[in-house]
């Protein structure tokens, strides 16, 4: 216990452990604890049957498994493709590195209502992308996976990069020095070390695609049981003033979101056990 309390009061930078604790735990209460309370508190004044009307009709699980699918599907295409993109801009000198690095930010700094009206401008059938491919892209399910992955890329990319440039060359010549090929030089002594990365990249994809609004209801078309997101359900449900709808559909979503939140956290915590054996 004494030992304890001395690590809690040792001297750090900021000073006043106590105070800096309070301030913590005070500033993610505002932020996030009451917000989160309140939706629940209003949830639980439904009763039973009214609560599963809400959250179980026809169309709100077509809308859950339209978010839930693209969301995941899209953070598994950004988990392959910034693990590229995150190599290259790390380990290769071309000309424009900069402006190409730059370039992955842009769906940060650009407004969602923008990205939303530039996909479809570009995916629509008469559209510059659109009108050379054989199938419809823009008001299907489809313009919300695009959608999706385009505002999940740099949540990837961004987590990757740090670790690439950590990783010492000197491991794979010395994979290499041992008669490793290129292959099993990645696979066996470069991507363990990035595993814990490209889940939490993934994990921050798969969080921000699932609360995706702006960007995603101008290509999806939001027909009901073909391209309506949930997001756009709680919205509606708003407008109508059905207060209590919208925050059964917000805890649904909630709680499945933090389920699998909770699961890729704990597969993060058993590949790092895993590698620190």
């Amino acid at each position: 216990m004494l030992f304890t309390r001395t690590l809690l009061k040792r001297h750090t930078v900021l000073p006043g452990f106590d105070l800096a604790l309070g301030f913590t735990l005070f500033y993610l209460g505002l932020i996030v604890l009451i917000p989160l309370s309140a939706a629940f508190l209003k949830t639980f004044t439904m009763t039973w049957p009214a609560f599963w009307e809400a959250v179980a009709t026809p169309r709100v699980v077509a809308s859950y498994k339209l978010t839930f699918g693209a969301s995941l599907a899209a953070a598994a295409l950004n988990a392959l493709f910034g693990l590229v993109v995150a190599w290259v801009l790390v380990r290769y000198e071309f000309p424009f590195k900069r402006i190409v690095d730059a370039l992955v930010d842009l769906p940060f700094a650009l407004p969602t209502a923008v990205a939303g009206i530039a996909l479809t401008a570009l995916y629509a059938e008469n559209g510059w992308v659109g009108s050379w491919l054989p199938f419809k892209v823009a008001f299907t399910p489809i313009g919300v996976f695009v959608a999706l992955t385009f505002i999940g890329l740099p949540f990837v990319v961004r987590t990757l990069q740090p670790v690439l440039e950590d990783i010492h060359k000197e491991l794979e010549e010395a994979a290499a020095t041992l008669g490793a090929s290129r292959w099993q030089t990645f696979s066996r002594v470069i991507f363990p070390i990035l595993m814990p990365a490209l889940l939490t990249g993934f994990a921050l994809a798969f969080a921000r695609a699932l609360g995706e609004y702006g960007s995603v209801i101008f290509i999806a078309g939001n027909m009901p049981m073909v391209s309506e997101i949930t997001p756009l359900l709680i919205i509606t449900k708003l407008e109508q003033y059905d207060y209590a709808g919208a925050t059964a559909i917000a805890v649904v979503m909630l709680l499945a979101a933090f389920a699998m939140l909770l699961a890729i956290n704990a597969l993060q915590a058993w590949t790092r056990a895993k590698q620190g054996r």
